[in-house]
């Protein structure tokens, strides 16, 4: 299981004060706003920051971090990515995964038969469509409803599917 989650990517400074613009890879940006502190990951290493001040602007949060005064000093942390740790991480409801935490998962028929990998997970406005890879059927597209999905055992890393007619 994932120990750290990206809740962000910094794309750019944002005046001159040190602020940075964040383009926020979680579902609820909002949640920027209960973070006491987030990791940034410069791809060498990770610094813990201290969030003082949130905004919102579109489609972007803007985020201060204590001690960070100067445009200078955020600079060079321009496309790194933002993490939390898990205990940090959006409480998920019943029947609710991290898509960290399924990627990469076995996937069965509810036969019980091998059918591939779960290699992506597209997020769209009704419901999540699950890329599967099989080694017999290929790229597979499957609706993450209920009538499709029968199961997701995260500690066994397996997925148990039901394969409607038309799917492959």
């Amino acid at each position: 299981m994932e120990k750290m989650f990206k809740v962000g990517v910094i794309t750019s400074t944002h005046g001159i004060q040190g602020e940075v613009k964040v383009f926020p890879t979680t579902d609820d940006p909002g949640r920027f706003k209960m973070l006491e502190h987030v990791i940034l990951d410069t791809g060498k290493s990770t610094i813990q920051l201290e969030i003082e001040k949130v905004k919102f602007f579109k489609k972007f949060v803007i985020l201060k971090f204590k001690g960070i005064d100067h445009i200078n000093e955020v600079e060079r942390y321009r496309r790194c990515d933002l993490l939390v740790e898990r205990e940090n991480a959006v409480p998920l409801e019943e029947g609710e995964y991290f898509i960290a935490d399924m990627l990469g998962m076995e996937v069965q028929t509810e036969d019980g038969v091998p059918f591939g990998r779960l290699k992506d997970v597209i997020e769209t406005g009704a419901n999540d469509v699950y890329v599967i890879t099989s080694p017999v059927h290929g790229r597979v597209l499957v609706p993450a409803i209920r009538e499709c999905i029968r199961d997701i055992d995260i500690e066994q890393g397996m997925m148990t599917i039901h394969l409607m007619e038309g799917l492959i």
